[in-house]
């Protein structure tokens, strides 16, 4: 009965007409995106057998919001939020189609396939602050802790069943049938974009500031909030420090595990699986009172479970810590944006999510860069255990210093 009632929030708030549509397509798209990624990471390793080309992938597909998502931000506060969302969204689409024909054609290239992930990396940046600034106007205000819960189960849902997926058509069709499932995705979330309808009072009127004066307010106004200002300083150190470890789960699967691709989509669906779990946890939850602690803890245990998973080389044992490092880091993700979406002033919503976006992408991009470049002379192991250190140093920096800060984000 107990595990019933924790589901209920979550009915509650999907049968809320627009979100409930968004949530389906968005469980769609971001099916055949983790699935493209996947495959894009195996592609990579299979064209270069490099440790610092993979890390380069995902660095060109998640550096581009560090350049633009404080830009992007301030879009999203002075534009159709939906209607940016659909265009980024018709934009992938056609990245997938060039996959598509030049796999298809045996013509990629590790340099084409560079220059587009880093296109796609740029529509993402600008996707990004607009679709996380989109949910407030798409539930109710007491609703959004619950939602932005929901967004985490279907986007690691999406990254249980993408790999999955990505694993059984490299084995079965080819990498360039995978794209084109993802190009098809994009038109299933396009379609769906389509039905939904805002009111007058959820649409975003442009504002008055010139330009480059709103980008400056926002940034201003992000660091000096010392609750949404720790917030990120905990999400810069764990995606430096320990999330590049997903992107180097290909290389971990070809020379740790020997277990190639299916190997891989078991490892990362693992953490889909873990992730999955803390969605549907944190969804249950009444309000937004103790995320901060919860923040704090699932911090420090994603530096500790990824860096047990650097002492192991056996498949057996690193599925079930990867499943608890999906399960941490999805639940330091989903406290993290929620503590935002509701301390944040509406008016600077969308630029405080493009920093948000910006650290969230570009983390992991600086981090698989520098860990991949470090692989080649130290192997995959130690720099991952090295960055995981650096998160528990900023961890107990936290605890000590901004403590205060953060439980007053609770009573937001």
């Amino acid at each position: 009965m107990n595990v019933l009632s924790g589901f209920r929030p979550i009915a509650a708030v999907l049968r809320n007409r627009n979100y409930g549509f968004y949530t389906a397509g968005n469980l769609i798209s971001l099916t055949g995106t983790w699935m493209q990624r996947i495959v894009t990471g195996w592609l990579m390793w299979d064209l270069t057998q490099s440790g610092f080309w993979l890390g380069l992938v995902a660095f060109s597909d998640l550096f581009p919001t560090v350049i633009l998502g404080p830009f992007a931000g301030a879009v999203a506060d002075r534009t159709d939020r939906l209607r940016v969302t659909r265009f980024t969204q018709f934009l992938s689409m056609l990245q997938a189609i060039a996959l598509f024909g030049l796999t298809a054609t045996d013509r990629i290239t590790p340099a084409l396939l560079i220059t587009l992930t880093t296109f796609l990396g740029v529509v993402a940046a600008f996707n990004q602050p607009a679709r996380l600034a989109l949910i407030p106007a798409l539930v109710p205000r007491a609703d959004i802790s619950t939602a932005v819960a929901v967004n985490a189960i279907v986007f690691n849902l999406a990254r249980f069943l993408g790999p999955a997926a990505a694993g059984i058509l490299i084995s079965t069709g080819g990498i360039s049938i995978a794209y084109a499932v993802n190009a098809l995705s994009f038109v299933a979330f396009l379609l769906v974009l389509a039905q939904i309808r805002l009111s007058a009072e959820e649409e975003v009127k442009p504002a008055g500031k010139r330009f480059l004066r709103d980008l400056a307010d926002g940034i201003r106004y992000t660091v000096t909030h010392q609750g949404i200002a720790t917030v990120l300083i905990l999400l810069i150190a764990s995606n430096v420090g320990s999330r590049p470890l997903l992107e180097l789960l290909p290389g971990f699967a070809a020379e740790i595990f020997r277990s190639g691709a299916s190997g891989l989509a078991m490892l990362t669906s693992a953490v889909g699986g873990g992730a999955i779990l803390s969605g549907i946890w944190l969804g249950g939850r009444s309000g937004v009172p103790g995320l901060s602690r919860i923040l704090m803890w699932s911090t420090a245990f994603v530096a500790l479970t990824s860096a047990l998973f650097t002492a192991t080389d056996r498949l057996a044992v690193a599925v079930p810590l990867l499943v608890v490092t999906g399960f941490a880091m999805a639940t330091s993700g989903v406290a993290a944006q929620t503590l935002i979406q509701v301390s944040v002033d509406a008016s600077m919503r969308g630029r405080v999510l493009g920093i948000y976006g910006l650290l969230f992408r570009g983390g992991p991009a600086l981090g698989a860069l520098l860990m991949g470049a470090a692989s080649e002379h130290f192997g995959l192991r130690l720099p991952i255990l090295a960055g995981s250190v650096g998160v528990v140093l900023v961890w107990a920096w936290a605890t000590a210093r901004r403590r205060a800060a953060l439980r007053s984000l609770d009573k937001s």
